[in-house]
């Protein structure tokens, strides 16, 4: 009995797995030995204050712990190839993969956004007790997606599990999309009464928005 629940196990975990292949294991094990120390340096530098502050990079801060565990993921669904034990934490962790880093992602995004295009707005929320709210919601979400990652991988419903990525994919990647091409408007239009310098200023403001909007685009695509 035994055996054969392991090698269920096996067959299950590579089922699972079974688009990763050589690529996908060295593409985990890259993320194990490059995305672990720089996302562990990158939580050094905001907690030490190093850049701009905890409070202001608190977004940050919760993507970086976000990577964090992520990359441990990654090690652990390598591991789980030799002990079957660790598939339902890998089932679990990968909703970390799927909503939270989209999540955080789409929440700095939203801050450039409101930054650019809604200054007075951004300042009346900028206080730290909205971002440790909005970081809250986001965790709890993330929690709840992991739950549920873990139960429709456990039942071998890969069908509900390709649409349940998908639908968040669309709605997380429609989010970064809206950000980007408001920014994006935001630059080409001058404000009343910029003028010189102030205008140049906020045009440099304007451009770093759009480009940290691109770069996270990007990277969830």
């Amino acid at each position: 009995m035994n055996s054969i629940t392991l090698e269920e196990s096996s067959n299950s975990t590579e089922h699972f797995f079974w688009p990763l292949g050589i690529l996908g294991k060295s593409v985990f094990t890259i993320n194990v030995l490059f995305g672990l120390p720089a996302h562990s340096y990158v939580l050094w530098l905001i907690v030490t204050g190093t850049g701009s502050g905890v409070a202001s990079e608190f977004f940050n801060l919760n993507l970086s712990v976000c990577e964090i565990f992520y990359c441990l993921n990654c090690l652990l669904t390598l591991l789980s190839f030799v002990c079957y034990s660790l598939i339902s934490i890998t089932q679990f962790l990968v909703g970390l993969g799927i909503a939270g880093r989209s999540l955080f992602q789409c929440l700095i995004c939203v801050e450039r956004y409101l930054a650019v295009v809604h200054p007075v707005t951004f300042l009346k929320f900028k206080p730290l007790r909205y971002r440790v709210i909005c970081c809250t919601a986001a965790w709890i979400i993330t929690n709840g997606c992991c739950l549920l990652c873990m139960f429709i991988l456990g039942s071998g419903d890969y069908f509900t599990c390709a649409w349940f990525f998908s639908v968040l994919f669309l709605v997380f990647f429609s989010i970064q999309m809206f950000c980007l091409v408001a920014v994006l408007r935001a630059l080409k239009q001058s404000g009343p009464g910029e003028r010189g310098r102030e205008r140049d200023e906020k045009n440099h403001m304007k451009r770093r928005a759009f480009y940290l909007i691109l770069i996270h685009t990007c990277l969830y695509h």
